[in-house]
């Protein structure tokens, strides 16, 4: 499990060429980019968390029936003051750090203001998002690095707060028709209010504003006032629709007091994380034509969502699904302590990942009787139950027990769709299959190897494809075998069979989130790899 987990991997700094075998389809030009943590020891010093580690970035640029590789560290402010220090000195949400461990108590306390509402990391790890022509690396806090897609170098570090005030962010926006950025983010006691904010980046600027970045063009589009000042809930994605935005305010809360003294108490952030079993889920759905939350009370159970799948509108309702759980536990699981050999066995989530389908009346009948069914809909089997002052309880639809990292067609996103691609994950929290999952015939399809591990599967469409599922999927494969080689899988999205696979010959990382960049969208800049890169590349 070390192999995994535990070992900091190395840099491949050149292109490498993997070992193709099988036929890639020669329209797929363009490049893989992935993301997640990579390096877990700084000298003496241990992240408690695997989602804590140093953000390791990785590339496929595949080209003309060939896959050239190469990884880099992101050279964040964290990364560089831990490095320089030879040991972690910046606090991730799994890890307090102390810049000074000889510091004693008195001078914790002296610090203890600037960490009220901390300065959080800028270890971006989680994901990679694309604003104009420009691309960042994201996680959950107000900073974003930008990234040299092609060299993975690292550049400016950009604070959200410079353009909406914000603490925490998600690092899974949204991207409309035009490649304009839609993401939220939690505002803490602003103005006296704690508010979930919904904010808008353009993908072009205005023709007088040539030049400029988008970021400084960012405009908050709505906002939803948190139930709770001090304990606002944690949430890690969100949904769209055509018309509308969907927002879980679930009772996995981070409690604000508890934030506030945990530098001095000497605890992590993630110890004021906390799941209400007794509290309730609360659905928002926000009009985008008229930026208002709609006025009826949707709820549903308590649960805990990490992935929303996709979102879209039939017949006066609006249906979503997401991944639920009905706990905290997983976060608790990738505590690096419990990531030894004995993890598939012991460490066992006590809720299973499942895919679950909500269905909301977009306008609710007065006249209707309390305890009436306002779902209507032959589609789903999802209700949504009137009850007395304007409150409505939603019963889901159970698709799916036992997937995460869902992916879709893009160009379905907010629409009526018919296929998650997700990592299948039974009772332990590793993903060991690929699932294609037809939401219509509730059929799937898997795709799966003996000790090996797959990331997230990234679907890329055929250009011109009429089909949802005309296409192909990227995943990047790690092995518990350590005689066995990583290899980027490229399978058929259509028969889930294999196309080909790309050996390479390096330690790689099991990344969390990433996208795939067309050689079209590299525009007039150089390409992702140059011929002569290519010439000098060692095989793998």
């Amino acid at each position: 499990m070390d192999i995994i987990f535990g070992r900091n991997k190395k840099e491949q700094l050149e292109p490498v060429r993997a070992k193709v075998t099988g036929r890639i389809p020669t329209w797929l030009q363009g490049t893989l980019l992935r993301n997640g943590p990579g390096m877990h020891t700084v000298g003496e010093t241990r992240y408690n968390h695997w989602f804590d580690g140093l953000a390791l970035l990785h590339s496929f640029t595949i080209k003309d029936g060939e896959v050239y590789y190469r990884s880099k560290y992101l050279r964040s402010d964290t990364y560089k003051a831990n490095i320089e220090a030879n040991r972690i000195v910046v606090s991730e949400f799994g890890t307090m750090a102390y810049p000074d461990p000889c510091k004693n108590i008195f001078s914790k306390a002296f610090s203890y203001l600037s960490h009220t509402i901390p300065d959080f990391t800028d270890n971006c790890l989680i994901n990679i998002m694309k604003c104009g022509e420009d691309f960042y690396a994201t996680t959950e806090t107000n900073y974003i690095r930008k990234i040299n897609p092609q060299t993975l170098e690292t550049l400016e570090k950009v604070d959200y707060r410079n353009y909406v005030a914000v603490n925490l962010a998600t690092a899974h926006p949204h991207y409309d028709a035009a490649g304009n950025v839609l993401n939220m983010g939690t505002a803490i006691m602003d103005k006296g209010k704690t508010r979930y904010v919904v904010f808008r980046i353009p993908a072009a600027v205005p023709e007088d504003k040539k030049g400029t970045n988008p970021l400084k063009h960012t405009e908050v589009f709505c906002s939803i006032t948190s139930r709770s000042l001090l304990s606002p809930s944690y949430y890690h994605s969100f949904g769209v629709t055509e018309n509308h935005i969907v927002f879980l305010e679930q009772p996995f809360k981070l409690d604000i007091l508890k934030m506030s003294t945990a530098y001095i108490r000497g605890v992590n952030w993630a110890s004021c994380l906390a799941f209400h079993k007794e509290d309730k889920t609360y659905i928002h759905v926000v009009d985008q034509r008229t930026r208002k939350p709609l006025p009826t009370k949707f709820y549903t159970d308590p649960m805990v969502v990490f992935h929303h799948v996709n979102a879209y509108e039939e017949d006066g309702c609006l249906l979503f699904d997401v991944i639920t759980y009905e706990d905290s536990s997983l976060y608790e699981l990738f505590y690096l302590a419990n990531l030894n050999q004995d993890f598939e066995e012991n460490c066992r989530p006590t809720s299973i990942p499942t895919l679950r389908r909500f269905a909301v009346p977009l306008s609710v009948d007065k006249n209707a009787e309390v305890g009436s069914n306002l779902i209507k809909l032959t589609s789903t089997t999802a209700k949504a139950l009137k009850e007395k002052d304007d409150q409505v309880y939603c019963q889901p639809e159970l698709l799916y027990e036992g997937l995460e990292l869902p992916r879709i067609n893009y160009a379905r996103n907010g629409k009526r769709y018919r296929y998650v691609f997700a990592a299948e994950v039974q009772w332990s929290p590793i993903p060991t299959k690929i699932l294609k999952y037809d939401v219509l015939t509730k059929s799937s399809l898997k795709w799966g190897e003996e000790h090996c591990w797959p990331a997230e599967p990234l679907f890329v469409p055929t250009p011109g494809a009429q089909d949802e599922d005309d296409g192909i999927i990227l995943s990047a494969i790690v092995s518990t075998d350590p005689q066995k080689l990583p290899f980027l899988l490229i399978l058929d999205a259509k028969s889930f069979t294999e196309l080909a696979r790309a050996s390479i010959d390096v330690e790689m990382h099991l990344d969390l989130h990433g996208l795939f960049i067309p050689d079209t969208d590299w525009d007039s800049r150089k390409p992702a790899l140059s011929q002569e890169e290519r010439d000098r590349a060692p095989d793998s």
